[in-house]
């Protein structure tokens, strides 16, 4: 009896072992890839799937099915279409997600540039403001400020930072009834934009109506980057930008408008 008992004792560790041994293999079991049939019995089970996850048809392979007689499947056509969409439409999206990303940091720009407009201490500042300042706040290369002029040398002569222009210029820059030119792959305007032309590969013109007492006025915007403006971009920020400009100036110099 005492034998038995004794050699009872080492079968029943081993049970204890072989019963650890298989919950350390079923554990391991639970780590292993999922095989192909609990994927099928998933989908199975949840029939939505992949319209819950349209990605996935970027990755999978969807095999056409042989109809006999010549009749076309067209599962795969249609699967190819809806990754074609998809494809559309996250490039859609990407694109929108980054043109509005643009127009908040150029509408922030703007908003910064006005302020600064609004501080200036005096006029010699304001204008300084406009042809400095607004290139640094608004990341770009030149900015310039231009009145046309009949007589540069006569009492009339522009502050220290405002270009001359010949009369006639500004008409013939934007036509007689355009306020706002865009335009991208250029070769800058040295009557404009002076020694910085070189600088300039797009632009922005802006005409000024200071007042009905100062001669036409053009607000000029340079860019070194050929796409920086096109004529394709919208003009409310600029148009904004120069109506502050405008109102500022009658304000300092007390012009009527």
């Amino acid at each position: 009896m005492t034998g038995n008992t004794s050699d009872a004792a080492p079968d029943k560790g081993g049970q204890e072992k072989a019963a650890s041994g298989n919950s350390a293999s079923e554990k391991s079991a639970g780590q292993a890839p999922i095989s192909a049939a609990r994927v099928a019995e998933y989908l199975r089970r949840h029939p939505d799937f992949l319209a819950r996850n349209p990605a996935l048809l970027e990755t999978i392979e969807v095999p056409g099915r042989d109809q006999g007689d010549g009749v076309v499947d067209l599962q795969r056509f249609m699967v190819e279409r809806l990754r074609s969409d998809l494809s559309e439409l996250t490039a859609t999206r990407d694109d929108l997600v980054v043109n509005v990303r643009n127009n908040m940091a150029t509408q922030s720009r703007t908003h910064e540039a006005i302020i600064a407009l609004l501080a200036a201490r005096s006029f010699e500042h304001f204008v300084e403001t406009v042809t400095t300042d607004l290139a640094i706040i608004l990341d770009l290369d030149v900015v310039a400020l231009a009145v046309e002029q009949s007589d540069q040398d006569g009492p009339g002569q522009p502050p220290a930072g405002v270009r001359c222009l010949q009369p006639g210029t500004v008409n013939e820059a934007l036509g007689p009834t355009q306020n706002i030119l865009l335009r991208s792959d250029i070769d800058g305007d040295p009557l404009i934009f002076g020694a910085g032309a070189g600088l300039v590969r797009s632009d922005a013109l802006i005409r000024l109506d200071i007042s009905s007492e100062a001669p036409p006025a053009l607000l000029a915007l340079g860019s070194r980057q050929s796409d920086q403006f096109d004529p394709g971009q919208g003009t409310e920020l600029l148009r904004f930008l120069a109506q502050v400009i405008e109102h500022t100036f009658r304000a300092w110099l007390s012009l009527p408008e």
